[in-house]
C-alpha cells in the first residue's frame, strides 16, 4: 500500500494546502492492517481496533507539529477520510 499525500481531500487545520502525513487502514481477508510511511502494522482483529490505533498514533504525531490524518480503504479501493488532526474530535467516536 502506498503512503498517501493528498493535499485536496480536506483542508488543513493550521495551513491550507499543507501536506499531511497519512495512516491507511485496510482489510485483508479477516484482519485489518495500518500502513504508515511505507511500513505495515497489524494485524488487528477489527476495523474499529485498527482505526483507534491509527488515530492514536496520528494524534501523537499531530501534537509534535505533524499534520496527520487517517483513511480507511473502501471496498472499491479508494481511501476514505476518517479522522483529521486539528479538525476531528480526539478521542474519536468510532
Amino acid at each position: 500500500m502506498p503512503h498517501i499525500h493528498d493535499h485536496a481531500a480536506r483542508p488543513a487545520a493550521a495551513v491550507l494546502g499543507a501536506p499531511r502525513t497519512s495512516y491507511l487502514v485496510a482489510r485483508r481477508q479477516d484482519v485489518w492492517f495500518i500502513t504508515f510511511d511505507g511500513d505495515e502494522f497489524g494485524p488487528y482483529r477489527s476495523e474499529r481496533e485498527a482505526l483507534l490505533f491509527a488515530v492514536d498514533a496520528a494524534q501523537k504525531l499531530g501534537k509534535q507539529g505533524e499534520m496527520t490524518r487517517v483513511f480507511r480503504l473502501a471496498e472499491d479501493g479508494e481511501p476514505v477520510p476518517v479522522w483529521v488532526y486539528g479538525l476531528d474530535r480526539y478521542p474519536p467516536n468510532l
